[in-house]
């Protein structure tokens, strides 16, 4: 009996001790990827500018063939806007807030499911012939202890789909 009364309190000491430390993690996160593609920022950015391009280039429609997407606002540019459906992908929703041809497209995104905001954008940087692209997303988990261990892993979770994302842009462009 003394032994599992030992097991419980180590449990609780162990539980007690992981929730504090989430505390003290910071609530922010920022995940940013880069990648040169071999064409003119024009037209890079007619491929982020409209979001029914993002299906042609974006990991998370490959991953989700049959991802339910709406569009609504205008076809491109500030204001365009979208909303997904998927099973293994999850929903959310999208819209440009700001758009500066050939330069750069902010975004406000959002998962309702998890009630987590963040805002990012796609910067376009002529370079030697090439066009240096740069993507962003930042945001704040709030105060939750176990949300900030997930902003610590924010970067390993999403670079890898902004790699694989920015690769399938490359070749797009390229083509």
């Amino acid at each position: 009996m003394k032994w599992v009364k030992r097991v419980l309190l180590t449990v609780a000491v162990i539980a007690a001790l992981v929730f504090a430390i989430g505390y003290l993690l910071p609530s922010g996160f920022k995940v940013q990827r880069s990648i040169e593609i071999g064409a003119a920022p024009d037209r890079v950015y007619a491929l982020i500018a409209d979001p029914r391009e993002w299906k042609k280039w974006s990991i998370w429609n490959q991953r989700d063939p049959a991802m339910t997407v709406s569009y609504s606002g205008p076809p491109a540019g500030t204001g365009a806007k979208w909303t997904w459906q998927s099973k293994t992908e999850g929903n959310g929703e999208m819209e440009f807030t700001s758009a500066v041809p050939n330069e750069r497209i902010v975004y406000a995104l959002y998962f309702p499911d998890f009630g987590m905001r963040s805002t990012g954008q796609l910067r376009l940087e002529p370079a030697g012939g090439k066009t240096r692209v740069t993507w962003t997303n930042e945001g704040d988990v709030g105060t939750s202890p176990i949300d900030r261990y997930f902003a610590l892993m924010m970067d390993r979770m999403v670079g890898p789909d902004f790699e694989a994302g920015l690769a399938n842009l490359k070749t797009l462009a390229e083509r």
